[in-house]
């Protein structure tokens, strides 16, 4: 009876170890593209990536900035702080014009792709 005890506790801890290592696995293969917000501009000002590719927007300036898509793609974020950050997972292949809400002269362009290759618009 112990030995059957101590068996499967063994074995359920190889397994529980192989299935975390997949889940870790699976979440490091997230896509993901960074875009920079300082001195009034979005580097890169225009990013093309693959649909299910989140996308983080992090202010490096000193003052508030946020974010709002021009065709409501994605939720308006609040106003970014210095070092806040703002992300949203794009799923939809088109191109995705935004802008910073509290100063619209800065735009930029998120370009999403399918996830098989081809690009089509929306």
């Amino acid at each position: 009876m112990l030995r059957s005890a101590v068996s499967a506790a063994l074995i359920g801890a190889a397994v529980g170890s192989v299935l975390a290592g997949g889940v870790l696995f699976a979440r490091a293969q997230t896509p993901a593209a960074a875009i920079g917000i300082d001195n009034f501009t979005f580097n890169p000002q225009t990013v093309t990536v693959k649909a299910g590719t989140t996308v983080t927007w992090t202010n490096r300036d000193d003052i508030p900035h946020g974010l709002a898509a021009t065709n409501n793609a994605f939720k308006r974020s609040q106003a970014l702080d210095t070092d806040d950050s703002f992300s949203f997972t794009f799923t939809t292949p088109g191109t995705y014009q935004y802008f910073c809400y509290i100063h619209p002269h800065m735009t930029g362009t998120i370009v999403v792709e399918a996830a098989t290759g081809s690009n089509t618009t929306p």
